[in-house]
């Protein structure tokens, strides 16, 4: 399931849409009714009402992109970092990934040769703006399969249509032949009665044979070549067919190799055989969402594992920015040296109020002092501290009684100079 995108179809009456999704902006979230951007308004934070009513069939698309061009908190040595700043900074990466993640399972990639290797997720999407395949093994748009399909079944149909046409001539000459057959018959008869007609018919009739006999061959002749177009407009379908067939591997085999040198858009996409895990290789699906502790080629992890993975927590190697940001167990570090950057805070948090059981802060007498901080439920003990006001001095507890830490008087000691030059002497 998307994380930040939510698709339905209009009905005609709803307007309100529940997204499945948070957002840290309300301008992150962009709608779409029918391809086109359209203003909405969210009568609460998880629905956005869309008015008029998208109308019935119309395909409805609602987005998140939240703004990753500059960070919402910027950390800084010694600056305080609170629990809202922490959530807010993750949640800026969490929605970023998230979405990237969305858009790797949508996109198609982009080969070194110029032209699209890859798939769109299976999700009922549809190509549009495809180049005609100039390749043998470039994708083919349906109007160039449909623009060959359709000349193959012309060029078929108008063989059949010649084959077609020498059949009724052949018919028409066998007509013919009938005729003279019959021509000759008559003059026979008037043969009885004009011997020198007889004569002359029968030299016609012997012509009408011979051209009869022409006839019949023409017409054996013509049944051939109808059979011979027949064939090629079998053969013409059955190259039609291979093609169709080829181009629906290269759109979506995923159990192994198509035509011998590569692999469909759906295998690169979501997995197949000879590019899930495979060196050099991984499907988009994998470089975004596989889980940490499992590389996708062999070598590299998953984008999802860099982002939020749990990894070689405690060792040295490839570690997780939420793990950099936020890891905290105790006294574990995220690498086997270094902390993540919640548990230095928490570590800073601790020192200040240890220091702080320590270091009074102002006050006139002793009496004063331990009676603040006796009432804030601490013990006086030895070795704590506090700046008197009327001494204008720090004063030290020893365990029983509270003493000036008076100031070093450093007039008598050796200038920096004559140390400098004691120095180089000895």
């Amino acid at each position: 399931m998307a994380n930040s995108i939510f698709e339905a179809t209009g009905d005609g009456n709803a307007t309100d849409f529940t997204i499945p999704y948070n957002y840290l902006e309300a301008n992150d979230v962009t709608a779409f009714v029918g391809g086109v951007s359209t203003s909405f308004t969210f009568p609460s934070s998880n629905i956005v009402r869309i008015s008029p009513a998208p109308a019935i069939g119309t395909d409805i698309r609602i987005v998140r992109n939240t703004d990753i061009a500059a960070l919402n908190v910027t950390y800084s040595d010694g600056g305080a970092l609170t629990a809202d700043q922490l959530n807010n900074s993750n949640t800026q990466l969490l929605f970023g990934v998230q979405e990237a993640i969305d858009t790797a399972n949508e996109a198609m990639i982009l080969d070194n040769d110029g032209k699209f290797q890859g798939q769109v997720s299976s999700t009922n999407r549809v190509i549009k703006n495809v180049a005609d395949p100039t390749n043998a093994q470039d994708v083919a748009t349906k109007n160039y399969v449909d623009t060959a399909s359709t000349s193959q079944v012309n060029q078929a149909t108008q063989q059949a249509t010649n084959a077609a046409n020498s059949a009724t001539a052949s018919a028409n000459s066998a007509t013919a032949s009938a005729n003279s057959a019959s021509a000759a018959s008559t003059s026979e008869t008037n043969a009885a009665t004009s011997a020198s007609t007889a004569s002359t018919q029968a030299t016609n009739s012997s012509n009408s044979a011979t051209a009869s006999a022409t006839s019949a061959t023409s017409s054996a002749t013509s049944a051939t070549a109808s059979a011979n177009s027949a064939t090629a407009a079998a053969s013409s379908a059955t190259d039609a067919q291979g093609s169709e067939d080829e181009a629906e591997e290269w759109a979506i085999k995923t159990n192994g190799i198509v035509a011998s040198t590569g692999y469909s858009s759906k295998a690169w996409a979501t997995g197949g055989t000879g590019v899930t895990s495979s060196s050099g290789a991984g499907a988009a699906q994998e470089w975004a969402t596989k889980a940490s502790n499992s590389t996708v080629d062999g070598t590299e992890l998953s984008a999802k594992a860099y982002a939020v993975g749990d990894m070689n927590r405690g060792s040295a190697g490839s570690h997780s920015a939420k793990d950099w940001a936020s890891y905290y167990s105790g006294l574990n570090t995220v690498d086997g040296t270094h902390k993540s950057a919640r548990a230095y805070a928490i570590d800073a948090a601790n020192a200040v109020a240890d220091f702080n059981q320590v270091y009074y802060g102002t006050y006139a007498s002793d009496s004063d002092a331990e009676t603040a901080h006796t009432n804030a439920g601490n013990t006086v003990a030895a070795g704590d501290l506090y700046f008197s006001s009327s001494t204008n001095a720090v004063r030290y507890y020893n365990g029983s009684t509270w003493t000036d830490i008076a100031a070093v008087n450093t007039s008598n000691f050796a200038t920096a100079g004559f140390s400098i030059a004691m120095s180089i002497a000895l």
